[in-house]
């Protein structure tokens, strides 16, 4: 089976493909990263759909995600933006976990993982 690579960078992919699944690499907010915890979630989730795009697929082919948060308390306001842009019915399995993350002002990062398909 092919692999295919998206984005790629001499120390990482932003999408793999392989066997009918899109891996994406953790998304975070490099554009703004002084924004709020939803303003950057929800410019993290228009990542995440231009990549699940162009790999062929979408949210609502999710199948899992893993969230980090630089302040578990961020929770809540994370959670608003994930359920605003999740489609209804097609709740990956997720887990959420409080972490430090590579910048000081990331307070959100996001992995995916979905099938190839539009469905």
């Amino acid at each position: 089976m092919n692999i295919e690579r998206l984005h790629t960078d001499e120390r990482m992919s932003q999408a793999v493909v392989h066997g009918g699944i899109v891996y994406l690499a953790g998304q975070v907010d490099l554009v703004q990263p002084a924004a709020t915890v939803g303003e950057q979630m929800a410019r993290i989730l228009l990542r995440i759909d231009a990549l699940l795009a162009q790999a062929g697929s979408n949210k609502s082919r999710l199948l899992s995600a893993t969230i980090w948060l630089a302040d578990i308390d961020g929770f809540a306001e994370m959670n608003r933006a994930w359920t605003d842009w999740l489609p209804p019915g097609c709740a990956p399995a997720r887990a959420t976990v409080g972490a430090r993350l590579a910048l000081p002002a990331l307070l959100v990062e996001v992995a995916v993982v979905a099938a190839i398909g539009t469905d």
